[in-house]
């Protein structure tokens, strides 16, 4: 497997498959809205509880720190509304969720209707990149006005960051 890359000594990370899905990500993650996470239970556990670790934009800049507060392991079905929220993307709702998690599974060729994922949450402990965190409000507008273009509504547009 290899040594992971490393930032200060912590383990690097992108989200996503794609730098325009990690960029997107980070955004909300340094904007504060993100604040969980899953991966397909294949794979193992990205972290452990109380570990940090740096969050890279999709060209590889560290943007901001990040530590595990909760794991669980769960069927793909039973990550509820609340949970789905806290990843913070699109319209926040469950069926937005579903549908970019679905494909994500897919594009990866991990998804079974039945599968177990990875549910993390985490906090953001500390920015790296003062340019990324100031663009990150617009990336949040962008992120909920293109949830609303596409005909998730569970936001009303005047929800939509300012």
């Amino acid at each position: 497997m290899g040594d992971s890359p490393t930032y200060e000594g912590l383990k690097t990370f992108k989200f996503g498959d794609s730098a325009e899905l990690a960029d997107r990500l980070a955004a909300l993650v340094v904007a504060g809205v993100k604040t969980g996470t899953c991966s397909a239970a294949v794979h193992g556990p990205d972290a452990e509880i109380g570990e940090r670790q740096i969050c890279l934009n999709g060209a590889g800049t560290p943007v901001c720190e990040i530590e595990t507060v909760d794991m669980q392991t769960l069927p793909f079905v039973s990550v509820t509304p609340e949970m789905a929220a806290l990843e913070g993307e699109g319209d926040l709702s469950y069926r937005y969720w579903r549908e970019a998690h679905e494909a994500y599974y897919k594009r990866e060729g991990t998804w079974a209707p039945d599968m177990d994922v990875i549910f993390e949450t985490f906090r953001v402990t500390r920015i790296l990149d003062s340019a990324f965190a100031e663009a990150a409000p617009a990336a949040l507008n962008a992120e909920r006005a293109e949830a609303l273009a596409n005909g998730y509504d569970a936001l009303e547009a005047d929800h939509v960051a300012k």
